[in-house]
């Protein structure tokens, strides 16, 4: 079921709102790509107007979420392989980067936010492979915002956003998603303990294998 903007934090505008919503559902391949973006559609089932959704499609299009044609409409962007080494470039040096920073900067109410985050992980073990996603998702937009710097978290969270679509598109093929998934649970314990350096490790050691895991089915 698409996420809807009801569960969006009430003080984010409409326009922020559609594109946290828009955005996953592409994330998610609820929108597949290649499809079509109906923004009367869209409109109806968000329940706000036109305008905040087309600023939404905007935004998602400088993400390189969706594309736009003259005359032809907007569609959900193609899942490029070719992509992966760029995307994976730019996290392996971003990730540990977000992890460290969260490790020395995370409040008191952060690392309780962390450690329930953590708890969930452990309880979820043997779930379907969506809901494990969604966990994945959320493990590393709670460590980027817990690294305060704005431009940072904005960065990881479009190129993070970028590589959950081509983990999507290949989970039917892979094996060991929960262990992918569990390799957090080390991860948010390092942040959560105040280990900068561990922490940077364990990120570079998760994405590696992320990279890997999707290379070997190629």
């Amino acid at each position: 079921m698409g996420t809807q903007v009801k569960n969006q934090s009430s003080g984010a505008s409409l326009a922020e709102q559609a594109y946290v919503t828009i955005r996953d559902r592409l994330v998610m391949l609820e929108i597949k790509p290649g499809d079509p973006i109906n923004e009367d559609r869209l409109s109806a089932d968000l329940g706000m107007g036109r305008t905040p959704i087309r600023e939404a499609l905007k935004r998602l299009e400088r993400d390189r979420m969706v594309v736009a044609y003259p005359r032809r409409g907007t569609f959900a962007t193609d899942v490029q392989i070719s992509d992966l080494a760029h995307i994976s470039e730019v996290r392996r040096t971003l990730e540990p980067l977000a992890a460290s920073a969260a490790a020395e900067r995370a409040t008191p109410a952060d690392r309780a936010e962390l450690t329930e985050l953590r708890s969930r992980l452990e309880s979820e073990r043997g779930n379907d492979n969506a809901e494990l996603l969604r966990t994945d998702v959320a493990v590393h937009r709670a460590i980027y915002r817990c690294a305060y710097n704005p431009f940072l978290e904005d960065t990881l969270i479009a190129y993070d956003s970028l590589a959950t679509r081509i983990w999507c598109v290949f989970i039917p093929r892979l094996s060991g998603v929960t262990g992918h998934v569990d390799e957090h649970v080390p991860l948010l314990t390092a942040i959560i303990e105040g280990e900068a350096d561990q922490a940077a490790d364990l990120a570079l050691r998760h994405v590696t294998g992320f990279e890997e895991a999707i290379r070997a089915l190629i």
